[in-house]
C-alpha cells in the first residue's frame, strides 16, 4: 500500500467516525480547518487536515528523549478510555479527571511532574493544563473542536473532541501513527487494538439520548 492510499484508507476511519463534525460555532482560530457548515449549522472539519496534523503530532510525541513524560490530559468522560489505551500501546503517562493546580509550576507540591510534553483533548476543559504547561515551558499538543481557543496551544489537532467514536479515532490514528513512524508495525500490520476497542463504553439509554442531540448531516447545498 503506497503512502497515498494509506492517507485515503486513513481518511475513510475519519469520515465514518464523525471527527469532522463539529459545533455550531467557530473562532478564528479553527476557521482556518473549517470546510463548509451543514443546514443545522454545524461547522464542518477538513478531514485531511486532520490526518495531516496527527502525522505532525506523532512526529512531535516521537522526538520525546523519555516517552513516560509525555503526558495526555483530559478532564472529559469520553476521553479516559481512549486515553488509557493510548498510553497503554506508546507508553505515555495519562492524566484523567481534574487537573489539580499547580502540577506543573510548583515543585513544593507532592503530585508535581516535570513533562517533555502535553496532549489535551479539549482547550477548554484542560485550560488549567494548558495554562501551567506554557508557564513552564512545556510544548502542548490540543484536539481541538471549531469553537475551541487555541492560542496557548503549540500543535492544533483539528476534530470533534465531544462525540465518544471520534475520541476514540482521534486517539486509535494517533497511536498508529507514531507506532508507524517509529517502525513498531507496518503499514498493513493489524493494531493490538481497534477503534471500538478505544470507546469509552455508555448505556443503552445514554445511547439513545446521545442519538438524539445529534441531528443528521447535512450540507447547506442540499435540499431541505
Amino acid at each position: 500500500m503506497s503512502k497515498q492510499e494509506e492517507f485515503e484508507h486513513m481518511e475513510k476511519y475519519v469520515l465514518s467516525t464523525g471527527i469532522r463534525v463539529g459545533t455550531q460555532v467557530k473562532t478564528k482560530f479553527m476557521t482556518p480547518f473549517i470546510t463548509k457548515a451543514t443546514n443545522e449549522g454545524l461547522y464542518i472539519i477538513d478531514s485531511k487536515k486532520t490526518l495531516s496534523r496527527i502525522q505532525t503530532a506523532a512526529r512531535f510525541i516521537n522526538r520525546a528523549t523519555t516517552i513516560s513524560k509525555v503526558f495526555i490530559c483530559s478532564g472529559r468522560e469520553y476521553a479516559s478510555t481512549p486515553i488509557e489505551k493510548f498510553c497503554e500501546l506508546i507508553g505515555a503517562t495519562p492524566m484523567l479527571g481534574r487537573f489539580m493546580p499547580g502540577t506543573l509550576t510548583n515543585p513544593l507540591l507532592p503530585y508535581y511532574i516535570e513533562p517533555e510534553l502535553v496532549l489535551v483533548a479539549d482547550p477548554q476543559v484542560d485550560e488549567q493544563a494548558i495554562l501551567e504547561a506554557t508557564n513552564a515551558g512545556i510544548p502542548v499538543i490540543a484536539i481541538s473542536n471549531t469553537d475551541n481557543v487555541t492560542s496557548k496551544v503549540d500543535l492544533v489537532i483539528p476534530a470533534n473532541n465531544r462525540g465518544r467514536k471520534s475520541l476514540a479515532a482521534i486517539y486509535w490514528l494517533l497511536a498508529r501513527e507514531i507506532l508507524l513512524q517509529k517502525g513498531d508495525i507496518k503499514v498493513n500490520d493489524p493494531m493490538k487494538y481497534e477503534i471500538d476497542d478505544f470507546e469509552t463504553k455508555i448505556t443503552e439509554e445514554e445511547l439513545e439520548e446521545e442519538s438524539e442531540r445529534i441531528p443528521p448531516l447535512r450540507t447547506r447545498n442540499q435540499r431541505q
